[in-house]
């Protein structure tokens, strides 16, 4: 009896399973009131039965494409995208079965990921507001943004699809979406009038190996360097923390999407170890072009904002370097800072239409070729000592240095004994900053900006703050 049992719930397994195999199955990201990338070549992809044929046929060309189900029941399309514009619909069929989707927009596509930055909404989180949020749902009743948040999903294994669904932008959905992507989204959308689609896939508070795929950690970063993982040295085990977990589950079922590009905001949780941060940030970033195999992708990130409640003797200052040296490391990346927005109390800065602003810019300016208008705060060029003082100078300030009238109070200066006093800061007509201090007569080194917490002042004339720097690499 209880092996007839066994037999007839294998056999209605089996009967599951085969159905499951001969149904056209699309993944979640391939729907209605999906974005797709104009002018270019994209996938569409989804699962029907072995050996089965699939016709796909957008609105926008009169040529449909048919493509084979292989072995493993999955099936690939290539399809060229005209310039911006929508609605269309998509119609595919397999055997017996058809699909239609709708309201499809040709556009813009651009993915944001993260840690609790990038994740906060735009209703903020519990007692952490988003500064002018209430205008921003208010305003938000536009059918030319969609936006798509990939659930999360901790995995050992890469997962072939997400679950979520494509909204179009109205206040009741973007109540819950990312801040700083929907603010960029809508920044976008207004200077270039063309339909954005931003995909957000963020994960408070973990680090960037958990979003690096596991080959490319093993190859590249060595045992020691491992050891320092978050869940390899906490106490606590968090499946989320775990090296290609978040990868696995919500990077891996993105990657046949065609994305423009990608902005970023995370770092806080790599904090203790800013020098292999140093190799893994960079590593992500190239790992993730390999794979949607675009060495050009642009990749634009925020450097973490002050915080002063930080325990342990590591100052976030040096995280915030690594960050900074990025931009030397790889091509098409671009920072956007946060120095002047910190918060002592709260590591989620209420700012968040700043951040979404600054990251629009590099996109705006390197990518869609918009000009004239400021991408990039001040960056530490070069300094020289003249007497008692250090004179330091900037790239991305062309016309120059301001404060907005605000106090020079971030820059230290320190003389042969290393010991660093504050420095009274000058900004000169010609673009750069006298540093000197009454103790320091012998001036070596000065910093900007360096310590868990501070109100960064020093700007461009677009408005842009400075990255924290420093001109020695002392240990102590």
């Amino acid at each position: 009896m209880i092996k007839s049992i066994f037999l007839s719930i294998s056999a209605l397994l089996f009967f599951q399973i085969s159905l499951a195999q001969t149904q056209l199955k699309l993944p979640a990201l391939v729907s209605d009131n999906m974005v797709l990338q104009q002018s270019t070549e994209i996938s569409i992809w989804g699962w029907a039965e072995v050996n089965n044929t699939v016709k796909i046929s957008p609105s926008w060309t009169q040529a449909p494409v048919s493509v084979k189900v292989n072995n493993s029941g999955k099936w690939e399309a290539s399809l060229n995208t005209p310039v911006a514009g929508g609605p269309y619909t998509i119609a595919l069929s397999s055997s017996n079965e058809s699909i239609v989707l709708k309201n499809v927009m040709i556009g813009e596509v651009w993915l944001a990921s993260g840690q609790s930055n990038m994740e906060m909404p735009i209703k903020g989180y519990r007692s952490e507001p988003i500064n002018g949020n209430n205008e921003l749902i208010l305003n938000s009743k536009n059918s030319n943004i969609r936006m798509f948040t990939v659930a999360r999903n901790s995995s050992k294994d890469p997962q072939e699809d997400c679950d979520g669904s494509w909204k179009i932008s109205s206040p009741e959905n973007t109540l819950d979406f990312s801040a700083v992507g929907y603010v960029f989204a809508q920044k976008l959308n207004r200077a270039l009038n063309v339909p954005i689609g931003i995909i957000h896939s963020s994960w408070g508070g973990t680090p960037v190996e958990a979003w690096t795929q596991k080959s490319a950690l093993n190859s590249s970063v060595t045992e020691q360097e491992q050891s320092t993982f978050n869940y390899n040295r906490s106490s606590t085990k968090r499946e989320q923390d775990a090296p290609s977990q978040l990868f696995n589950g919500m990077i891996h079922p993105v990657l046949d999407y065609s994305i423009k590009g990608v902005i970023w905001y995370q770092g806080e949780s790599n904090r203790n170890h800013p020098e292999v941060y140093q190799k893994t940030f960079p590593l992500m970033i190239s790992n993730w072009r390999a794979l949607w195999k675009n060495d050009s992708l642009p990749f634009y990130y925020v450097q973490i904002a002050p915080y002063g409640r930080y325990s342990g003797e590591v100052n976030s200052a040096l995280l915030r370097e690594s960050q900074l040296k990025t931009l030397d490391l790889l091509p098409h990346v671009g920072m956007a800072v946060t120095l002047d927005i910190g918060e002592y109390q709260s590591i989620h800065p209420a700012e968040k239409t700043k951040v979404g602003e600054r990251l629009s810019y590099w996109a705006l300016a390197k990518d869609y070729n918009i000009q004239g208008i400021g991408y990039s705060g001040p960056i530490y060029k070069s300094h020289k000592i003249d007497g008692e003082k250090i004179l330091v100078s900037f790239d991305h300030a062309p016309m120059g240095l301001s404060s907005y009238e605000q106090p020079l109070d971030q820059f230290e200066i320190a003389g042969p004994d290393r010991v660093f006093y504050p420095g009274k800061a000058t900004i000169l007509k010609g673009g750069q900053v006298a540093v000197s201090a009454p103790q320091v007569k012998e001036p070596k080194a000065v910093r900007y900006g360096w310590s868990n917490y501070l109100k960064g002042t020093l700007y461009n004339t677009f408005g842009l703050p400075a990255s924290s720097f420093r001109t020695d690499n002392w240990e102590d």
